[in-house]
């Protein structure tokens, strides 16, 4: 496995991660929606919450990945 594969299997890993983790949120979110609402709210509204949750948080862990890279590289 080559550097460039490696690193892109490591920024993979962290997008799911973020995802995992902004899907869980995103999952809050949308219960609390469906508890609150008085019919005004359905599943598709939490459903869309869970999976903004999910892609915000991917795109989160794909730009701590990046500054993680960028303050881990050696100084020149």
């Amino acid at each position: 496995m080559t550097e460039t594969e490696k690193e892109a299997v490591k920024a993979t890993a962290a997008a799911g991660v973020g995802a995992g983790v902004g899907g869980a949120g995103g999952a809050s979110v949308g219960i609390l929606e469906l508890a609150a609402a008085q019919g005004t709210v359905t599943g598709l509204t939490a459903g869309l919450a869970i999976g903004v949750g999910a892609l915000a948080g991917a795109l989160v862990g794909l730009a701590g990945y990046g500054v993680y890279r960028r303050l881990m590289k050696p100084k020149s």
